[in-house]
């Protein structure tokens, strides 16, 4: 029986596709590509146009110029592809800072490949949207059942969340930082994350795409939860930053810092992926908020409390 050859240019499809149960279909992966175990052995099929080892404010001034010369983020290796002579490729149209996009892979593609491909584009802006890309996803891999197994998989886990909180009244004010020069705040998913966790999500709307914000906006905000996940950045990565936000003047008095409830979490692996790791995310932000009530085991691997 023949095996479709897939392509996974997004980091969170290449997680669907597994959590799909099809990993050993996979040929090819974008650069970003690196979890489950054993993706990374396999060819990289696209690169970032922005030099390694910038910093937050580097980094958004260099993109911000790439993309005002209506030029693209990353580079796709069309020779690769062609090589691995994928039967599906998929991508996203969520975002062209995040990862390739469709208009990229469609560019790239045109008329160069010896053979049809199905080109599968995913845009979520919700967890509803994540589920439903799931299906997309298994359907057009022939494995429709498996996704309606996973998802039922995770939506349990994500009732088990907002089946105790049922009745919680206290719900903190909660700022998810998505980026420290500037400032931005977490849009998309995560204010409807928060929500689910028992927060009150400030500064920007689910489903609507993440809003730059002035430190004096947070200011006044006064959250009494903060949560660092920059896009792309590893907890590591994060504290070599922090500093960004410690300096702000009047962040001594925020509730959150007076009483040490500042956290790093892992916004690569875990916040800016839109698939199955969302939910693993949404329980993060659950221990996060009402440690009390939730212990799921992510503490030191998928978020730290900073000491302040």
């Amino acid at each position: 029986m023949y095996q479709q050859k897939i392509i996974s240019l997004l980091p969170s499809a290449t997680e669907i596709v597994c959590a799909l149960g099809l990993q050993g279909n996979l040929v090819g992966r974008s650069h970003e590509c690196d979890f489950p175990d054993g993706v990374s052995n396999m060819p990289v099929c696209t690169e970032a146009n922005i030099p390694e080892g910038l910093s937050s404010g580097e980094i958004d001034a260099k993109v911000k110029e790439i993309l005002s010369d209506a030029l693209s983020v990353y580079t796709v290796k069309k020779e690769v592809i062609k090589s691995l002579a994928p039967d599906v490729i998929i991508t996203q149209a969520q975002c062209e800072v995040c990862a390739v996009t469709l208009a990229d892979v469609e560019k790239a593609l045109e008329n160069y490949l010896d053979k049809p491909v199905q080109i599968i584009s995913l845009q979520p802006n919700s967890l509803d949207d994540v589920f439903a890309d799931i299906t997309t996803v298994a359907k057009a891999l022939g494995v429709t059942e498996a996704g309606e197994r996973l998802i039922e998989d995770l939506d349990e886990r994500v009732n088990i969340v907002r089946h105790k909180l049922k009745f919680m009244e206290n719900k903190p004010t909660v700022a998810c930082i998505e980026w420290l020069d500037p400032f931005m705040i977490s849009g998309n998913w995560v204010p409807e994350l928060v929500s689910i966790a028992g927060g009150i999500p400030i500064l920007a709307q689910a489903g609507k795409h993440s809003p730059y914000v002035q430190w004096g906006d947070i200011l006044a905000q006064d959250p009494e939860v903060i949560v660092l996940m920059p896009c792309g950045f590893s907890i590591e990565r994060t504290m070599r930053e922090v500093y960004l936000l410690l300096q702000q003047q009047g962040f001594n008095d925020l509730k959150a810092v007076k009483n040490n409830r500042v956290y790093i979490a892992d916004g690569n692996h875990y916040f800016n992926r839109p698939g199955p790791c969302l939910v693993d995310s949404l329980e993060i932000l659950a221990e996060i908020i009402h440690p009390k009530q939730f212990i799921f085991g992510n503490e030191g691997s998928g978020f730290v409390k900073f000491a302040l």
